[in-house]
């Protein structure tokens, strides 16, 4: 398992912005490859996939309610992911969670069940 911190998150007005911080703990391993993801969860509603990036950050995927908004990056160096979320919309509103995954041979996924180590999430509030 993987230990991850998220941070960021806080109250914005409709069309504002956030940028959400993933940290990955020490003790995980540098050399290895994990696909890392975005996802949220509002009251009453499913957890959603966001946005994920692989191992390498050469491929990402995102939602299409979020396409062309929110930018997932990463800095292998420090061991952190980010979510730009820019055009912020009170549908936005929802716990921020990050999750990490191994990497497979299939696609990149924003499925929660090719995740394994989880954040406690961080809470977006967009007002309207």
């Amino acid at each position: 398992q993987v230990q991850l911190e998220e941070s960021g998150g806080g109250l914005v007005q409709a069309g504002g912005s956030l940028r959400l911080s993933c940290a990955r703990s020490r003790r995980a391993s540098r050399n290895v490859p994990y696909n890392m993801a975005w996802f949220r969860q509002a009251p009453g509603k499913e957890r959603e996939g966001v946005a994920a990036i692989s191992w390498n950050g050469e491929t990402t995927t995102y939602a299409e309610s979020v396409e062309g908004r929110f930018t997932i990056s990463r800095n292998s160096a420090t061991r952190t992911i980010y979510l730009q979320m820019n055009s912020l919309k009170p549908e936005d509103t929802a716990v921020y969670f990050c999750a990490a995954g191994r990497p497979t041979s299939s696609p990149l996924s924003r499925d929660q069940s090719d995740y394994y180590s989880w954040g406690q999430g961080t809470q977006v509030t967009v007002s309207s």
